[in-house]
């Protein structure tokens, strides 16, 4: 709210005058910021005389009987006479002998740019965009009278208002309003009425529009925004310089986005105090001093709902997600590995609650290891609260919730947990170390039991992970044969059935871990560890973390799948042929050297005919047979406990990075921190979103339509909001992961090139065989078209 004061007497027309300039050339210099980043010098200047000018004015009319001498209270109520007219700041003027106050009244409305025939931007992908007034209703005074102070005073009176209006964003229809700016700030869309309308071909007017106007066009084929009474006190009584950023690809596209593929996905970091809180988290630094821990969007809500309804609207037929939430294991031998919740910080005091998890309070917790620069290394383990408003804020938008406890490895080279094991594999000694791991006070069954609990407080879940990719314990065995890691889950998920009587639960296997373990110790051993497991009465479904080769592409054309005919890494020929072909299906390399070179080793089980057991990729011929172990070499006549078909397969984590060549080696990750970062063979190293995109509209399809698979999570979707993360790496130190690693944020507006050629030739009427096929994806370019509109539109 602004406010003015009329003094008494006469000569303020002068004072009024600068302040008035004073105005326009500041809005002329936050323009010039808006549009350029910078303000011009000459502006800076005028700015700086006007403001000199109301200096000396105001300390004129401060006491304009006295002449020149003051005396230094008149000085006192001088400077704050010329503070107030200046910023608003009225300290000091509440001593002032001023008579009864009234604030300004708006007799007409400045509004931003609405020409008749301005262009309206055709947006390709995700760009920023300024907005043309297509409406506006008069705007609405509210009106407020109080008294100066709560011991009387002069009256004050002051003047609120708002306006309803729209604005055209571009050509429809787009995906989505990703962000927005007033007057070069960040603007919360969150806190103000608003609707956006796509610009689809079935949209109609908007109500409001509609009431006030009696009849009103629907603008089908332009995205618009309506405000509905929008406060102007923030923006001084008139309509900010609004823009936005939108997301749009080209209608028709030739190929499917993530939008149209993507069904489920796996919510991450797993880390992170409140990652997933749904309310806004507060650290008191000190007295009277606060910052927000989950609120980094610009937007006033915690980061996590943003984050939701990124989800929402980028990957619209998303209807399953797994929610990680991560421990911290402090080493990689099974005896001596302590798993805990962690902290980043045991001195942080939160609020509205304090961070605890499984009864251990912030002061009791493990501290999670530092870098050389003192920060911590993760995130720290999402608190019981946040976690359990988590899971009940995704059921209440209607996903389909798995919870999924995660761990990390907090230890030298932070390593994958699959490399947890045992001293001697074979011996007593290895039983021993494995119950310690599961058995311990900070143990593995602690760890899981602990989410079943809160998976059961937030009122259930759809599904419940008892743990993943343990492939170092889970073919380990005793002194007699049997596998105790195995046993171990197959009590656990006992346990969490008993905790969760309603849920599915499962195990997330490892793509070479579900099925066949051929040990090469030269025993001739053929054993399938987990079929126990599978079999058990308490498990559900065949969960596997699904990130076996998808090609074998190497740079130039003389290789051999460029020879065999296919065009490229990305080719959806040639990812659709390695699903059940290719490397560790048809064959496989017997070393490095063997890589390097192309000597393909055929897969075939000349003993017996079962392919499928030396086949890691093969899922369907695995769920869909017996299996006979060959201890020694030799097939058992019995069958394990698997009944072909038995239980229906879910791939509960399947992605690809987004990198060139990804797709020969799936289940690499690009984490510098870690002893276990790699780039796929034969790789560049540089960006590739349209390898990635084409990956999965190659594999997700092929697998949803068998009938044994009945759901795909994709790896990942990060509940921090986009572009929040990665951006903000004073915040997040994982941002530079995110242009080559699996993360599904801020990839399904990315426009194919070739779409994009596709779509402007048309509008030119340029037909389809006189243009260049295009294969790579733009972020944002855009392009003007007139705009028109009628009733019927």
């Amino acid at each position: 709210m602004t406010k003015e004061t009329k003094m008494a007497g006469g000569g303020d027309t002068e004072l009024m005058a600068a302040f008035a300039a004073y105005t326009e050339a500041n809005d002329a210099r936050l323009a010039e910021i808006e549009a350029k980043g910078t303000s011009d010098p000459l502006t800076d200047e005028r700015l700086s005389r006007i403001d000199r000018r109301l200096e000396a004015l105001s300390l004129k009319m401060a006491r304009p009987e006295a002449g020149e001498g003051k005396t230094a209270d008149e000085d006192a109520r001088s400077a704050a006479w010329g503070r107030y007219l200046r910023s608003g700041d009225d300290s000091g003027l509440s001593r002032l002998d001023v008579k009864a106050q009234e604030g300004p009244r708006v007799k007409s409305l400045p509004v931003m740019e609405a020409r008749e025939g301005a262009g309206l931007p055709s947006v390709y992908g995700r760009m920023r965009v300024g907005g043309q007034v297509i409406w506006a209703a008069r705007f609405k005074e509210t009106k407020t009278t109080r008294r100066a102070s709560s011991k009387g005073g002069p009256k004050v009176t002051e003047y609120d208002y708002s306006v309803s209006f729209a604005v055209a964003l571009g050509e429809g229809p787009i995906l989505g309003v990703r962000r927005a700016w007033a007057n070069g700030e960040a603007f919360d869309l969150s806190g103000v009425v608003h609707r956006v309308y796509p610009g689809d071909e079935t949209q109609e007017p908007d109500p409001l529009i509609e009431m006030i106007e009696g009849e009103a066009p629907a603008y089908r084929g332009t995205a618009y925004i309506v405000f509905e009474d929008l406060p102007l006190e923030a923006f001084g009584n008139r309509l900010p310089q609004l823009s936005v950023e939108v997301e749009r690809v080209p209608p028709g596209g030739s190929e499917p986005g993530l939008g149209d593929v993507v069904t489920g996905v796996n919510i991450i970091p797993a880390s992170g105090e409140f990652v997933y809180a749904t309310e806004i988290v507060r650290e008191q630094r000190f007295p009277g001093h606060e910052r927000a821990l989950n609120a980094w969007s610009g937007e006033a809500r915690a980061d996590f709902l943003v984050s939701l309804d990124q989800l929402e609207s980028d990957l619209p037929n998303v209807s399953r997600a797994a929610l990680t939430v991560g421990w911290f294991g402090t080493s990689i031998e099974a005896g001596a590995c302590e798993i805990h919740p962690g902290v980043e910080t045991r001195e942080r005091v939160t609020v509205p609650y304090a961070w605890e998890v499984a009864g251990v309070a912030r002061g009791d917790a493990y501290v999670i290891s530092r870098d050389e620069d003192g920060h911590p290394n993760y995130g720290g383990t999402p608190a019981d609260r946040c976690v359990i408003g988590a899971i009940q804020e995704m059921k209440a938008r209607g996903l389909s919730v798995t919870l999924s406890p995660f761990l990390f490895m907090d230890c030298e080279g932070f390593p994958w947990r699959g490399r947890i094991g045992v001293s001697t594999d074979g011996t007593a000694a290895a039983r021993s170390e494995i119950d310690s791991f599961m058995n311990g006070a900070n143990g593995f069954r602690h760890f899981i039991l602990h989410h079943a609990e809160l998976a059961a407080e937030a009122g259930g879940v759809e599904a419940f992970l008892i743990g993943s990719e343990m492939v170092g314990l889970s073919r380990v065995r005793d002194a007699t044969g049997a596998f105790p890691f195995v046993e171990a889950l197959v009590a656990l998920a006992a346990e969490v059935k008993a905790i969760l009587p309603g849920a599915q639960i499962s195990y997330g296997a490892d793509w070479t871990e579900n099925g066949a373990y051929v040990p090469g110790d030269g025993s001739g051993d053929v054993l399938f560890p987990l079929d126990a497991l599978w079999a058990s009465a308490d498990v559900d479904f065949v969960g596997v973390d699904w990130y076996p080769p998808l090609g074998d592409w190497r740079d130039g054309d003389d290789h051999l799948d460029a020879l065999a005919g296919y065009a490229a890494a990305d080719d959806p020929a040639y990812l659709t042929s390695q699903i059940a072909g290719g490397e560790a299906y048809d064959w496989y390399y017997a070393d490095q050297a063997a890589r390097d070179t192309q000597v393909r080793t055929p897969i075939n089980d000349t003993a017996h005919g079962e392919h499928f057991v030396f086949r890691q990729k093969d899922i369907a011929g695995w769920a869909g047979a017996y299996h006979h172990e060959r201890p020694g070499g030799v097939r058992a006549a019995t069958p394990t406990g698997w009944v072909p078909g038995m239980k229906p397969v879910r791939l509960m984590e399947i992605g690809f990075a987004a990198v060139d060549k990804g797709g020969n080696a799936p289940n690499l990750f690009y984490d510098p921190k870690s002893s276990e970062s790699a780039l796929p063979p034969y790789s560049s190293g540089a960006r590739d979103e349209v390898f990635q995109r084409r990956a999965l509209a190659a594999v997700l399809p092929y697998w949803e339509s068998e009938p044994l698979v009945e759901a795909a999570y994709v790896w990942a979707w990060d509940g921090r909001p986009f572009p929040a993360w990665p951006l903000k790496e004073e915040v997040w130190s994982d941002g530079g992961n995110w242009a080559r690693g699996h993360w599904l944020n801020g990839r399904s507006g990315l426009a194919p090139l070739a779409d994009v050629v596709a779509d402007i030739c048309a509008r030119g009427g340029v037909a389809a065989g006189r243009w260049c096929f295009a294969w790579r994806a733009t972020a944002a370019c855009w392009m003007w078209r007139p705009a028109r509109w009628s009733k019927a539109d």
